[in-house]
């Protein structure tokens, strides 16, 4: 078996909403001759149709040979327009996936979308997407450019926490992207959401967060960015800097059982390493379908280069474990 936890869908609403509300997002052609989302000069997401094809997508898990997919909106979410349109893009997104979930019980969950810059209504939301079936939830690594250890957000962390759901920690353009020289090349893509993820992450192990919210099972994008290969530098960094000493006694790696991470690591050096770190039962099976950098086929091959028993735990335990689904 399959189950796979960092993959997405869109629908038309929620793209329409986008594109008329949010002021920073536009729609336009881009190289190769695919429409993307803009924001700026920056092309941030190639549409395709497996994006908004439900009967697309199960034929190509079939293809694949996954069995579950656990679905969730990509960035930019819903941090954008305003809390009417915040909520109102949240809830059409919960209330699109609830309904494929209830089509299709078998092969569809999903993972709720909340307007995390207003508490309150992000609270709400997560408790009203809990009884349509959400499975965990989905949070961009900034959220408009803020923390997600801002104290601002502790009421909806903490009402995540009580419920010890599973969260997907997704990249989006790191804050000061303007500045970087990344919007050539696709460099946000490759560099840019990777250091996204990689700083949230870092941040939520730094700063005491792990043990604020003893329940969370965090689940970083991409095999947690960077996180493994620079667990041994914030160790060091731990041991010769005050500040890093700041909210924690423990070195970092100390941590590294609490969080966890997808198998979408591109090469199987990498995705050695992710296991090798975070260990074996905290890796789960991702394919970041349907972007254009997401197929599912070469994602099961990449965990196929595990030893099997931990590819079948990949694949398939893990998940079953923190999502409850044995």
């Amino acid at each position: 078996m399959i189950i796979d936890v960092h993959t997405h869908m869109l629908s038309q609403d929620w793209l329409d909403l986008l594109v008329e509300r949010s002021g920073t997002y536009t729609l336009r052609d881009a190289p190769g001759g695919a429409r993307a989302v803009y924001r700026g000069g920056t092309a941030f997401m190639t549409l395709t149709p497996g994006m908004f094809d439900y009967d697309l997508r199960i034929a190509e898990m079939d293809k694949a040979g996954v069995d579950l997919a656990i679905v969730s909106l990509t960035c930019p979410s819903v941090y954008w327009g305003g809390e009417e349109v915040s909520v109102r893009g949240a809830r059409m997104i919960n209330d699109h996936m609830a309904a494929e979930r209830r089509r299709r019980p078998d092969r569809i969950g999903f993972l709720a979308t909340l307007p995390w810059q207003y508490p309150a209504a992000a609270v709400a939301e997560l408790e009203r997407a809990c009884e349509l079936g959400a499975a965990g939830v989905m949070v961009l690594a900034n959220i408009d450019g803020r923390s997600l250890t801002d104290p601002a957000f502790a009421d909806v962390w903490r009402a995540i926490d009580e419920r010890a759901l599973p969260v997907l920690v997704h990249p989006t353009t790191p804050p000061g992207v303007e500045d970087m020289d990344i919007e050539r090349y696709h460099l946000v893509w490759s560099v840019g959401f990777t250091f996204d993820t990689t700083l949230a992450l870092a941040r939520m192990v730094l700063d005491g967060f792990l043990e604020r919210y003893p329940n969370l099972k965090i689940i970083g994008s991409h095999a947690a960015g960077t996180l493994p290969f620079l667990m041994g530098r914030l160790d060091t960094g731990h041991r010769s800097f005050a500040a890093a000493r700041e909210a924690i006694a423990e070195i970092p790696s100390t941590y590294a059982g609490r969080v966890y991470a997808d198998s979408i690591a591109y090469s199987p050096a990498s995705l050695a390493l992710t296991v090798e770190v975070l260990g074996e039962r905290n890796v789960l099976f991702g394919s970041d379908y349907p972007h254009k950098c997401g197929r599912m086929d070469e994602c099961v091959d990449l965990v196929d280069t595990l030893p099997a028993a931990q590819a079948d735990l990949v694949r398939s335990g893990n998940a079953a474990r923190i999502f409850d689904l044995a």
